[in-house]
Order: C-alpha cells, then structure tokens, then sequence
C-alpha cells in the first residue's frame, strides 16, 4: 500500500514538474525572447514561436545542470526532499503559477519554487543553507538595479542616429559576443568557448593573458560583423541583432529556467537510476511544448508593446537580459525571467520618458514577486509539517 502511495505521489510530482516547464515555455521565458524581433518586422509570429522552442530546449539540455542541481539538492542540507516533499514543493509552485495566469499577477516561477522547496524542506526537518539563500537574494535584489541600469545606459547611448549609432549597435555585438564565449555549458557548467580554444592552443602562457586575448578576439568578430551588417542597411541590420539577440535570450532562458521545472525531482529521479542528461531533456521538451503551443499569442501581443518601444529600446532591453541569465547559468542560481525582463524594459523606457513607466505597475509586480516567495514559503512549510506528522 505504501508503494502504491509512493508512486502516485511521484505521478502527481511529475504532472506538477510537466505543467510547470509548459507554463514557463508558454509565459515570458516563451513569448518575451523574439517579441522585438516581431515587432520590428525581422520574422513572423509563427517562426518565432517554432525557434523560441527550439532553442530553448536547446539551452535546457546544454546550460540547464547547474541551476537545476542549485533547486534540487542545494537548498536543503541533511536528507533529500524525497518523493512527498518533491510532490509538495511542485503542486505548490504549480497552483501558485496557476493562480498568477489565470488571475492575471506577474507570478515569478523563481520565486514560488525556490520558495516552496525551501519551505518544505525545512518542514520535513531538512537544515537551512543561509550561504545560499544570501547568494540567491543577492542576484535577485541586483537584478533590477544592474539590468534595468545597464538597460537605461544603453538606451542613450542608442539615441544618437547616423553614424554613430552604427558603431554603437557594432560595438554591442562585440559585447554579446564576449559574453557568449564566456557563457558555461555542459551538465556541470565546466564547458565553454573560451576554455575550448585555450585547450587548443600548443603553446602555454599565462592563463590571464589567454583568456583577455581570446575574449578581445572573439569580440572584435562581433564588431566587424554587426558593423557589415548595420553598414550595408541600418534598418535590416538592427533587426538582424535583435533576431540574433532573440535566438541568444531563448537559448539562456532554457538555461536558466528549466531547473525551476524539474530540480525538485532530481534526487528522487537520480538516486533512482534516473541519467540527469534525461530529466534535462524531458524539462526541454516541456518548455518546447509550452512555447509551440502558448507561446506565439503572447508574442503577437508582446510585440505592440516592444514595437512602440522600437528597435533601439528593444535591444537595450535584450543585452541586460542576456548577460543577467548567463551569469545566472554559470553561478548556479535561480532567477526570474520576469524580473530580469520586466527590469530591462522599465530601465530602457526611462531613457527616453520617464512618464511612460508606472509607478503603480512597478510597485504592484514587486509585491506580486515578494507575496508570492513568502505565500510559497509559508504555505510549503505548513503542508510538510502537517505531511510529517501523519
């Protein structure tokens, strides 16, 4: 009998984890990656919808190991959530999801499951992590402050036209090109291109000096190309950056949020005989899902929004968010897609009028995240104690 409560209290966790990697794939890490792109006319809504998907499960499978490790055995010390506490943390992350798309609030899935995860393990006797907790709340206050800056800075920079902001759009490419040799993949995020061409190189010399060379390298290729690109035709140029910049956000978006979906069954899975190259695949495939199908009416409507922002905004808006996510992806913590998203346009619609950004909107989607890490917490840990007792 015990068995058999067992292994349904898994098939619930597994339709929890399936329904939030489809809600994650069909919200903003779906919809907000080529929304500039769509709305600066450089590819249609159903394209969009098939690349997000695709790159997205992409990026689950080569960038998604840390974080997920990070939700799945990092944030409780002592024994393992287990079964019951994995079915717990996700149907609460899922109904808290549920309850933002349907009632409306900006619901950050980050939140709500890092919440939950820590709640329930600490209700079912598990020890905290505080190093931790004050990494992961430390990237999540820097957020805001470092992407919507950054947004902000780049956005005036792009306000000077001609020739100018020809070289300023070639020198960001360089930009998202450093970033991109730095970016980590593989299962234990110990791969990347940078690490790649040094392995190459027959000659030893100083590691620093490689790697400051490489990375000057690599982005002076970016320069050159975007600059060709932007040279030949402005418009079309931009809107190629914000295509390539869209395929690049997808990628890390996968990266970054499909532990989010699947870290809570990681040790019940793996200790399971479970390879962690499958559950990585299977959270992909989930976010693919969930970008095919709720993805491209979302991005129909995301796109009205960026295309009165315009091109230049937009791509101030994608840089910050890149970088946040690939940091993100290589420490091994948590974020909100939502937030990072949310922060970069707000940063990149100040630069050009600051009446155009509500206060009241701002405030309203930051006590939306706060309840719902606290509601997540609170609630997680009420059910494990109860759960426990019984």
């Amino acid at each position: 009998m015990t068995a058999i409560i067992e292994v349904m209290g898994l098939l619930v966790a597994v339709v929890a984890s399936g329904f939030m990697a489809w809600a994650i794939g069909a919200g903003s890490s779906g919809s907000t990656p080529f929304a500039p792109a769509v709305g600066a006319r450089a590819i249609s809504v159903l394209r969009a919808g098939l690349l997000v998907g695709i790159f997205g499960l992409l990026g689950a499978v080569l960038q998604g190991g840390r974080i997920t490790a990070t939700i799945g055995r990092d944030l409780i010390g002592g024994a393992p959530l287990g079964v019951e506490g994995a079915t717990i943390a996700l149907t609460i992350a899922a109904a808290l999801v549920a309850i933002g798309v349907f009632a409306g609030y900006p619901i950050a899935t980050a939140f709500t499951v890092t919440g939950a995860v820590v709640g329930v393990g600490l209700g079912l006797g598990g020890t905290p992590q505080l190093p931790v907790y004050l990494l992961i709340a430390a990237v999540w206050l820097a957020t805001p402050l470092v992407g919507g800056g950054a947004a902000f800075l780049i956005a005036r920079l792009l306000r000077r036209s001609g020739r100018t902001e020809q070289r300023t759009v070639a020198g960001l490419g360089g930009v998202v090109m450093m970033i991109l040799a730095h970016a980590r993949f593989g299962a234990t995020g110990d791969l990347s291109i940078i690490g790649y061409l040094q392995g190459l190189n027959p000659v030893r010399t100083d590691p620093l000096f490689e790697v400051l060379g490489l990375t000057l390298a690599i982005g002076t290729v970016g320069v050159v190309l975007v600059n060709q690109s932007v040279r030949r035709d402005p418009e079309q140029g931009e809107r190629m950056f914000l295509l390539l910049l869209g395929i690049l956000v997808a990628f890390s978006a996968g990266g970054s949020q499909v532990g989010l979906a699947i870290g809570p069954l990681v040790p019940v899975m793996t200790d399971g005989g479970i390879p962690f190259s499958i559950l990585l695949v299977g959270g992909g495939l989930g976010l693919l899902i969930g970008s095919w199908t709720g993805a491209p009416r979302l991005i129909k409507a995301l796109a009205r929004d960026y295309s009165s922002l315009g091109p230049r905004r937009s791509i101030a808006a994608m840089i910050p968010a890149f970088a946040i996510a690939q940091l993100a992806v290589g420490i091994g913590v948590p974020v909100s897609f939502n937030e990072i998203i949310v922060s970069a346009i707000i940063g990149s619609g100040l630069a050009v009028d600051r009446t155009a950004v509500s206060r009241r909107k701002i405030l309203r989607t930051g006590l939306a995240w706060i309840a719902s890490l606290l509601l997540a917490i609170i609630v997680g840990y009420g059910l494990a104690v109860v759960f426990s007792s019984l």
